[in-house]
């Protein structure tokens, strides 16, 4: 088993890091709760694949479990069987009701894309074999939905990620990004039940720049 890294809220009453096995009995794991849903990010990579688990609670976003899985050299399919066994044993151990991941966006590098792609298509394979609903949302998309800018870099992340969810320590890079992944999945959630429309965060910037164009071009008439 592979060493994972955790993080989750004071209410889990677990913090810091430790060795542990994924798919563990511990009682925080099998704690339930009145809420809307329990979302699973995941931030697909060959090498690291980070994951996140969080649930909303009486309105406030509170983490489960968070951490990262680290792939351990090799013949590539058997690096993508590393990748669908840890997500599954996460999956078991979480019991989340669905699960978020981030698309790949087009490398400079197309190898580096194709591999992306493939880790990606790992950890959906996981979801659905689970009985998961899977979401898609670009990285800016997740970064609008945490940061509020599209193009915030790691730190921004990370840190935006432990505010929201009260974290007691900063939670490692790929870790931080499939808990925005999942906040943005529930964000989305609380956009469609408002009845409003569910928008990439570069349609939004469009539409507030025609606005802004339009309201300029009132007030120069």
């Amino acid at each position: 088993m592979n060493e994972t890294s955790r993080w989750c809220s004071p209410a889990c009453a677990i913090s810091g890091t430790e060795r542990a096995k994924v798919a563990s009995d511990s009682a925080w794991q099998n704690r339930r709760v009145a809420t809307s849903a329990r979302i699973l990010g995941i931030d697909p990579g060959l090498n690291r694949t980070g994951w996140g688990v969080i649930e909303s609670v009486a309105g406030r976003l509170v983490c489960v479990d968070a951490g990262v899985i680290r792939v351990p050299a090799g013949e590539l399919p058997d690096r993508l069987a590393t990748i669908l066994a840890e997500l599954q044993a996460v999956i078991a151990g979480t019991r989340p009701t669905r699960a978020s991941v981030e698309k790949v966006f087009v490398n400079v590098n197309p190898q580096s894309t194709l591999l992306l792609g493939q880790a990606r298509g790992a950890a959906i394979c996981a979801a659905v074999t689970a009985g998961l609903p899977v979401r898609e949302h670009t990285a800016l998309q997740v970064k609008q939905a945490v940061v509020g800018y599209g193009k915030a870099g790691k730190e921004q992340v990370q840190m935006m990620v432990m505010r929201l969810l009260g974290l007691a320590t900063l939670p490692q890079a790929d870790a931080a990004d499939a808990l925005a992944c999942a906040v943005c999945d529930l964000h989305a959630d609380r956009l469609l039940a408002a009845g409003g429309p569910l928008l990439s965060a570069a349609s939004r910037n469009r539409r507030s720049r025609s606005a802004w164009r339009s309201r300029g071009a009132r007030l120069a008439g």
